[in-house]
């Protein structure tokens, strides 16, 4: 069964940390949460947690889409960058997930000079191999853009849906 594309979450540094509230993954696993656990791995913080200005999303979004396209030739289905996480959704691809995410990670500190760590290591990841499956997740991420009073695609590198279904079908 093919992927026909991947919702990709990112969070900012220190502003999802095992133990949260809202509870936390490792490898897969959903864990409830653990206050102490979260303030251990606080106090191990090197640096403050780090989120993005409200004035900065629309620009950090211009920066991954252009860098995406400028150096892989990615077209996104889906965006999103919120103060402390950001939401792609990926189109099928030959590119390594992880080499994708290094690339929309250095683009943003790069494109902001940010000398300090500004995104958590690693990422959530969830194939789609069915259309419905990877509509519903372009949805969901298209609905952050709308709750913050944006148009559901707001930059223009983005890929509409219609292409890329006729493009792939």
């Amino acid at each position: 069964m093919a992927t026909l594309g991947t919702l990709v979450t990112s969070t900012t540094y220190g502003t999802w940390l095992r133990g949260d509230q809202r509870g936390w993954v490792d490898q897969g696993i959903l864990w409830p949460e653990d206050p102490l656990l979260e303030l251990a791995d606080y106090q191990r913080l090197k640096h403050e947690p780090f989120r993005f200005a409200k004035d900065q999303l629309f620009l950090v979004g211009e920066m991954i889409c252009s860098q995406l396209w400028q150096r892989m030739q990615i077209r996104l289905l889906a965006l999103t960058v919120r103060t402390w996480h950001i939401h792609v959704v990926l189109p099928a691809t030959t590119i390594n997930i992880a080499k994708l995410m290094k690339c929309v990670k250095e683009s943003v500190r790069f494109g902001l000079k940010i000398a300090r760590p500004i995104w958590t290591d690693g990422y959530d990841q969830r194939f789609c191999f069915d259309w419905e499956r990877l509509h519903d997740r372009v949805y969901y991420v298209e609905q952050h853009n709308i709750r913050a009073g944006w148009p559901a695609q707001p930059w223009p590198k983005l890929m509409p849906w219609e292409e890329y279904v006729q493009q792939s079908t």
